[in-house]
């Protein structure tokens, strides 16, 4: 009866193990199936209706994700901070969000690349309350005000830091403010929660439409992030763990094949004809305003899904000199190991 007893219980450990090994194979292998026949290919969008991040959602309405055979899920978080942690958690398999962060969780001994760089420039805006437009001129009157970002950590957080001390405002001079996206960040700003703010399209475009905000530095051109940054700065991309990437290579090749086709079509059609292609509510009620809105931003995404080498350098230097994580360890960075451009290189040109 013992030994019985003892079998059972050996059977039941293994079957256990089996289990649990299977789960965790499901997140660093396939991911509930990473793009195979029948499986999901869950991926977190750092804001799905802001603009900086409109090809994740314009891939799906172009079906190029299902002409790739791919079931992609895509679902949305706020911060990119917020949607990074669910990714590491093994609840999705990638992230559509700012490339930075690829550098910052190296230094938390985590392999994170981006397979697809959407953008060369942040598309961020820094905002003025009307109201505070003549006290505020440029980052050297930030001093002693309350600065808006999308969260602490945040990129928003780390491009208003470099812009303050830039012009010589050190991050003690001024308060730093919670102040999320969209219509948290408009109410924050109205009430005088926040005196200036960085964030993104449509919120830009509701916030000088309606005459509450008015435009201090913008950086959805090149011209504009060179003046304010001094290069480049890679920012929207379709970031993964390097373990679901080696293996899972034909998944990623089929997601970079969709999203550099999504980038081609966006080169190739003007703004009414991609504010056409998006969900309706995604206008929030006004379709000339979000036509705007994607007119101010458009230009910001690459057309290949490259990585510019110079640019994710200088996203290295901004972070080397105000994340927490980063500072003190420039050195030890692997910049290689940050992005690839091997599944990029070989995807379908439109």
């Amino acid at each position: 009866m013992r030994t019985t007893t003892r079998i059972a219980a050996a059977a039941l450990a293994a079957t256990t193990a089996l289990s649990l090994a299977a789960c965790r194979d499901s997140r660093t292998s396939s991911g509930g199936g990473g793009g195979k026949e029948g499986g999901t290919v869950k991926i977190m969008v750092g804001g799905i209706d802001k603009v900086i991040y409109l090809p994740a959602k314009l891939t799906e309405q172009l079906g190029y994700f299902k002409q790739e055979g791919l079931n992609v899920q895509l679902l949305t978080e706020p911060a990119g901070a917020q949607a990074e942690n669910v990714m590491i958690s093994g609840d999705v398999q990638g992230v559509v969000g700012f490339y930075d962060h690829t550098i910052d969780l190296q230094t938390k001994g985590k392999c994170v690349e981006s397979v697809v760089q959407l953008a060369d420039v942040p598309g961020e805006v820094e905002v003025v309350n009307s109201g505070k437009a003549g006290q505020i001129k440029s980052p050297a009157d930030f001093k002693g005000k309350k600065l808006g970002v999308t969260s602490p950590g945040s990129s928003t957080d780390f491009l208003t830091q470099y812009l303050a001390t830039k012009n010589g405002v050190p991050t003690s001079g001024y308060t730093t403010v919670k102040a999320g996206a969209g219509q948290t960040f408009i109410a924050t700003l109205k009430n005088g929660g926040i005196d200036a703010g960085m964030t993104t399209d449509p919120t830009v475009a509701k916030l000088t439409s309606s005459g509450q905000g008015k435009v201090l530095l913008d950086m959805r051109n090149e011209a504009g992030t060179k003046a304010a940054l001094g290069g480049l700065y890679p920012s929207s991309s379709l970031y993964m763990n390097c373990d679901y990437v080696k293996n899972n290579a034909a998944t990623v090749q089929k997601l970079a094949n969709a999203f550099v086709k999504t980038l081609g079509w966006i080169k190739a059609h003007k703004p009414a004809e991609i504010a056409a292609k998006m969900p309706a509510d995604y206008a929030g009620g006004d379709p000339k305003l979000y036509e705007k809105a994607i007119t101010d931003s458009i230009g910001m995404f690459n057309g290949d899904g490259v990585m510019p080498a110079d640019g994710a350098k200088n996203v290295l230097n901004v972070l080397a000199q105000f994340s927490p994580n980063v500072k003190g360890k420039k050195g030890d960075i692997d910049l290689s190991k940050t992005y690839t451009t091997e599944y990029v290189s070989k995807a379908p040109k439109q």
